[in-house]
């Protein structure tokens, strides 16, 4: 060996002690010495080609240490042989996994045997590498275990299109490991985010709700399922108008704090929720907002509303429910949300023509949801 291979790098000496004292301790030197040197611009060809030799003994070496040095000291290596990136990539899991998490010389298909020899912590390393082209995603999402999905999708590296999001929903739905990165992802289609609507927990619903785009109809079902919940608890004073504020003011950002939804909150019953709304929309302070919005005269209502800016065809909808429930407040017997419902969208629909077809959807699909047997009977 010539020259090329410079003071406190490979040498001659190196490979001379190696032959005369071929222990461990000297081969995982040599392996060191000649991975950190193997990128280097001075080798000559001849030089390169020896080093390759070397390495193709090497990573056969009965000690698990030698083996270990290559690969943590080759795998971020352009220039590795193909075949030797292979070999240590089909090795140990201490051996392979520093390969397996960066080597960009390892092809997709290579990646794609791998997941599907079913070795658990190899298939996560690979799921967690700085890109996973589609067709090892698919792989990793039919293949792989738990906890290599939920790397999977934790992964904004990843390649996730709708179709491989849909299976990930298939296999692993009720997973909580694999929700929780999943509805974290920086953009999901709203395909996939309605699914998950379904499967998920309410503190993932709320993230979708703001993070993520919904049909606006989902989007109403969830805010007004979650202050459904809390509007119950006024009934036990543990409400917090902190923390409904806070929803208001993140409902606004994210530009879900509509017209539509408030409409909806009131035929709910969730007066609560729409004079903070009101109060937020109108930049008045919410005692102000809740005296006009009560204000007998039935003007207070409108100058509200006019400066809140919302369109005027709602505003007859908004006073009705008011109305009725000023006329029938809970009562705290059975069925009485479901009788007040039913009062105001019945209301609604006999004496106000004009409602977005949305809006009237959506109040139709209400009452005949009220109108079941089980909830007529209270």
């Amino acid at each position: 060996m010539s020259d090329g291979f410079k003071s406190g790098h490979l040498t001659q000496q190196d490979v001379a002690r190696l032959l005369a004292d071929p222990s461990p301790n000297s081969r995982t030197d040599l392996a060191a010495k000649l991975a950190q040197q193997f990128d280097s611009p001075e080798l000559s060809q001849s030089e390169r080609k020896l080093a390759e030799d070397i390495i193709r003994v090497m990573v056969n070496d009965t000690v698990l240490r030698v083996r270990q040095t290559l690969a943590e000291n080759l795998k971020s290596s352009p220039s590795l042989p193909r075949d030797v990136a292979i070999t240590l990539a089909r090795d140990v899991e201490a051996v392979a996994i520093p390969v397996l998490s960066v080597s960009t010389v390892l092809t997709p298909a290579d990646l794609v045997e791998i997941v599907r020899s079913g070795a658990d912590a190899k298939s996560t390393a690979i799921a967690q590498r700085p890109n996973v082209p589609a067709v090892v995603a698919d792989a990793l999402i039919e293949s792989g275990s738990e906890r290599a999905v939920a790397a999977l999708v934790a992964n904004e590296g990843a390649e996730l299109g709708e179709q491989s999001l849909g299976r990930v929903i298939d296999r692993f739905g009720g997973s909580e490991a694999v929700q929780d990165p999943l509805v974290h992802r920086s953009k999901l289609p709203i395909t996939i985010a309605e699914r998950l609507v379904a499967v998920v927990s309410e503190r993932l619903r709320q993230h979708l709700v703001s993070h993520h785009e919904l049909p606006s109809k989902v989007a109403s079902e969830l805010i007004l399922q979650s202050r459904e919940r809390a509007t119950v608890a006024l009934f036990t004073g543990e409400s917090d108008e902190g923390a409904l504020d806070r929803l208001v003011s993140q409902l606004a950002r994210t530009g879900r704090l509509t017209p539509s939804l408030l409409v909806r909150s009131l035929c709910t019953g969730d007066i609560a929720f729409f004079e903070t709304a009101m109060s937020r929309m109108a930049n008045v302070p919410l005692t102000n907002a809740r005296l006009l919005i009560h204000d007998a005269g039935r003007l207070g209502l409108k100058s509200l509303y006019d400066k809140a800016k919302l369109p005027p065809a709602l505003l007859p909808a908004c006073r009705i429910a008011i109305d009725v429930l000023k006329e029938t407040p809970y009562d705290g017997e059975p069925g009485d949300r479901e009788r007040h419902r039913r009062r105001v969208i019945e209301r609604i629909l006999t004496q106000y023509e004009d409602l977005a077809p949305e809006d009237l959807e959506f109040l139709l699909a209400k009452l005949g949801d009220i109108m079941q047997p089980e909830n007529a009977a209270a």
